[in-house]
């Protein structure tokens, strides 16, 4: 019984760190987009209320992609399903850039965030599948070299 609890408490921590990762992740890179866009506008200062929306909509977000959504910006292969989360998330970015007015609602620089955060989704999934593959193959070196040195510690 308390072995069954120990295991869900390190599973939800365990979920709750990735979230925290690809919160700021997310919110980063919104960030970025929306800096650049402020500095266009030769504009040098942030609204710290589109900061602190774009925060809480990469949370949210962040939240329905791992317990709706089967986390699958970390998937094996990106599938129909895959594209299709993707787009949705993306969507709703963009919703909420359009309806809290980050960008001014400008069309054009709404359709550019959109292109821009599919890419991004595009990119992270690139780099956890590079991530995953790279790890996988130090786990495997790793004992293939504990192989090596056990049959000589039995002796």
């Amino acid at each position: 019984m308390k072995s069954k609890w120990k295991e869900r408490i390190k599973r939800y921590l365990s979920l709750e760190i990735a979230i925290e990762y690809k919160s700021c992740l997310y919110f980063s890179c919104i960030m970025f987009f929306y800096f650049v866009y402020l500095m266009g506008q030769k504009i040098f200062y942030a609204n710290v209320v589109n900061m602190f929306e774009m925060i809480l909509t990469a949370y949210g977000i962040v939240y329905i992609q791992v317990y709706l959504l089967g986390n699958f910006d970390e998937g094996e292969q990106l599938g129909r399903r895959n594209a299709l989360y993707m787009i949705s998330c993306t969507f709703l970015y963009t919703g909420a850039s359009f309806l809290l007015n980050w960008f001014e609602r400008k069309i054009a620089v709404t359709a550019l965030f959109f292109a821009y955060m599919f890419l991004v989704y595009f990119f992270v999934f690139l780099c956890n599948k590079i991530k995953r593959i790279v790890d996988t193959e130090n786990l495997n070196k790793m004992l293939n070299e504990y192989k090596k040195i056990q049959p000589k510690e039995r002796a």
